[in-house]
């Protein structure tokens, strides 16, 4: 499961700085995890080329695009929603054509246009590259969809623009696609098999966005720790390859150190991990370099083994201890976040004391927790029934954040009288008078403005903490 954005907003909206040669304006949206965000770069990067820049202001667009997540169905509801305000737009300016990109495409394809007759197109997460010729289609009055997935499609070749971006801070993805097929996500259905980017296309992208004044990156994918480049094609092929192929094979690992290598003063985090795959290799690699930050985040979803079962997750509750011993081990400084489903069918009491008895264990720093939703076509909703109470899940799912938040402020408050380096990267939710940054556990620090700026690397001295926060004074980096 991946690391998710709070999908309560009402989305992002992104923007690029327009181009005297392009009149069309697009308007793109998108919800759901990083990836998806990341995605959204592809397609501003594709359509630049063919006419249009992007605005902020719905009202002015030619192009409406939403990038959808189907992780749960809150997501999809989301989504509906929005479609409703494009419509009211759209009916002061019918000239504006609506499309639906990512998972919830991909999942519901051409039911889309049938449920929703705002929407012109319908694209999954492997079709971007066709945009221009499905917009052809829908300029000749039909509607348009391609959701077709791909073996080998990882978009190496574009260079996405940065949207909404600080200047400090991008995302480089470097797998699509999962083969995990845990019995309650989607993504194995909405993203397809796992495929890995050529490195040397990583590399020159991390390369180019430090010539920019970026001064952190992080590599993206559904499951990154499964990244392994061959020549091209599917993980799953990877045993049929030739014996050079294997020799000359491009690990998670060899990635982060070529990276490292590559920019020694540039920050470097991955997202999202999967315990199973989580090699000790990686561990030490990250150990080795200290540009890449001391964070891991590392989705367990249950404590209980015989839920693990159900879900398909090929760990262990033992496993999974072992795998954070080892981090806590040779990673003494890493934070370690986790992704938690409350209410799984047939989850007992006894499954969900388990849960919270490792949460006590690991004592995660923070962590993202639901409810379980079920989601069409897995193999939870084909052959478990949802029978857990939407209210004991809500309870169980109070229990999971309260107990977070206590291991939160815990980890915290370990920070007190301590000095760390924090990267500066935009102004204050509360105050204008103050900066927030990350620190390399990817935590977050506030301090006064002072006359730093954003893009500093600044050591601050940390004085007071909520369970999210930390709160202190700044002071220069030695060089």
């Amino acid at each position: 499961m991946e690391k998710f954005i709070d999908e309560s907003k009402q989305g992002e909206t992104l923007a690029l700085e327009a181009k005297k040669e392009n009149t069309r304006k697009l308007f793109i949206e998108s919800y759901g995890c990083s990836m998806n965000f990341s995605d959204s770069e592809i397609v501003a990067s594709i359509l630049h080329k063919e006419g249009y820049n992007t605005t902020q202001k719905l009202e002015e667009a030619d192009l409406v695009l939403v990038n959808t997540c189907s992780i749960r169905d809150k997501a999809e509801q989301t989504v509906r929603k929005r479609l409703e305000k494009y419509n009211a737009v759209k009916r002061i300016n019918p000239k504006m054509k609506v499309g639906v990109l990512g998972c919830m495409a991909e999942r519901l394809k051409s039911k889309f246009l049938e449920e929703e007759k705002i929407v012109d197109l319908v694209v999954g997460p492997d079709a971007y590259k066709d945009l221009p010729n499905l917009l052809a289609e829908v300029e000749e009055g039909r509607d348009a969809i391609n959701v077709i997935l791909s073996k080998d499609e990882t978009y190496g070749d574009i260079s996405p623009v940065r949207l909404n971006s600080n200047g400090v801070s991008a995302f480089v993805s470097i797998t699509r696609g999962c083969d995990n097929m845990c019995t309650f996500c989607v993504v194995p259905f909405t993203r397809g098999r796992e495929r890995s980017r050529d490195p040397q296309s990583i590399l020159e992208e991390v390369n180019d966005l430090w010539s920019k004044g970026y001064k952190e990156i992080t590599l993206l994918g559904q499951n990154v720790d499964s990244y392994l480049w061959y020549g091209g094609g599917l993980k799953k092929d990877f045993e049929k390859a030739s014996d050079i192929q294997k020799a000359t094979a491009t690990s998670f690992s060899n990635l982060l150190e070529l990276c490292a290598k590559a920019q020694p003063k540039m920050r470097i985090r991955f997202s999202t991990s999967n315990p199973q795959d989580l090699t000790l290799d990686v561990i030490e690699t990250m150990a080795k370099y200290k540009n890449i930050c001391d964070h891991i985040h590392l989705p367990v979803q249950s404590g209980s083994n015989r839920i693990l079962k159900e879900m398909n997750r090929l760990h262990t509750r033992e496993q999974y201890f072992e795998l954070i011993d080892n981090i806590r081990r040779i990673l003494p400084n890493c934070s370690i976040s986790q992704d938690m489903i409350a209410g799984f069918p047939t989850e007992t009491e006894a499954d969900h004391e388990d849960t919270l008895s490792l949460m006590d264990y690991v004592k995660y720093n923070f962590g993202y927790m639901f409810t379980y939703s079920e989601r069409p076509g897995t193999m939870a909703e084909r052959k478990l029934e949802d029978d857990v109470p939407e209210a004991v899940k809500k309870r169980r799912l109070d229990d999971i954040v309260q107990l977070q938040r206590k291991h939160s402020e815990l980890r915290t408050k370990g920070y007190l009288n301590t000095t760390v380096e924090v990267l500066i990267e935009r102004e204050s939710k509360k105050s204008d008078k103050e900066w927030s940054g990350r620190t390399s556990q990817n935590i977050v620090a506030v301090f006064p403005k002072q006359h730093y700026k954003i893009g500093d690397l600044v050591n601050v001295t940390i004085t007071d903490c909520t369970s999210a926060t930390l709160i202190g004074e700044a002071s220069p980096i030695a060089t």
